[in-house]
This record gives structure tokens, C-alpha cells and sequence, in this order.
């Protein structure tokens, strides 16, 4: 099930499967896709936070977190707003821009590739990505923002 919601940053598609999202963007099958959530709590059943940055990433507002340990895994928390409340119906989500890879957003081929599509009052639209951010045990390193 490929949900097109507007996300706190962007428009974008959401599945419990990164498969289904690759295949539809036309990326890599195997690829690593963000995973959203909408709690802490939640973050916490994914991966382990560093306590150096464990402030930094509860404070931090539409961004991204790479986190190197244990495993490779990109998550980003929406701790408010609308989207939030969507992504509280589910642990957590994989989360790609709605456009085809590398590409410009076309609605038209959003809503074509979505199963279902989530509107609220703010429409769907491109905005700007979240900021990137590359957490290794002692260090942080901006990827993109």
C-alpha cells in the first residue's frame, strides 16, 4: 500500500514496504529508505541514539539522522502537526519524495503511483527536503541542508 501524504516537509510517499518504493520511483530494489515516526518512543524500537546526540535529535525540527550504529539506517521523528497525527496510526513508515527518482514532482504521477492519498488542509505540494545529518558514536556530519 503506497499512502501520498504532504509530510511536514514535503510531498511524499509512505509504505511499510521500501520495495514497493523503490520500484515505483525506479530506483535500486535494495536501496535504503528514510523510515518516519512519530514518537521517541518509537525511534527508540528502530535504533540506538548516541547520548551525545540524544538532545540534539529529541530538539531537532524536519530533520533527517543517519545513524551508523548498529546498522546503516536513515529516521526521521515528526514530533508535531498534522502529518504527526497520521503517522500515529503506524510504529513507523518508510518515506520517499512523490516524484520519480532524481526527478521534479509532477502530481499527476503521484497520484497515479499512490494507492491512497492523504489530504489534510494544506494540499500537496513540493517543498523544501529535510536537512541530513550523518551520526557517527562521537561525531555528526551534515549531509544535506
Amino acid at each position: 500500500m503506497i499512502y501520498l501524504a504532504q509530510s511536514d516537509t514535503t510531498a511524499g510517499f509512505l509504505s511499510l514496504d521500501f520495495h514497493q518504493l523503490n520500484t515505483i520511483k525506479g530506483r535500486e530494489i535494495s536501496k535504503n529508505v528514510l523510515i518516519t515516526t512519530s514518537s521517541l518512543q518509537n525511534l527508540k524500537k528502530i535504533t540506538r541514539v548516541p547520548n551525545l546526540h540524544k538532545n540534539r535529535v529529541r530538539k531537532s525540527k524536519k530533520t533527517t539522522f543517519i545513524y551508523k550504529e548498529p546498522k546503516n539506517i536513515a529516521v526521521r521523528v515528526v514530533m508535531s502537526g498534522l502529518h504527526q497525527e497520521f503517522l500515529s496510526f503506524f510504529d513507523a513508515l518508510y518515506s520517499s519524495s512523490a516524484n520519480f527518482h532524481k526527478q521534479k514532482f509532477i502530481l499527476d504521477y503521484a497520484l497515479a503511483k499512490s494507492d491512497v492519498v492523504v489530504l489534510d488542509k494544506r494540499g500537496i505540494e513540493e517543498k523544501e527536503a529535510s536537512k541530513i545529518f550523518l551520526i557517527h558514536h562521537k561525531k555528526i556530519r551534515k549531509i544535506r541542508g
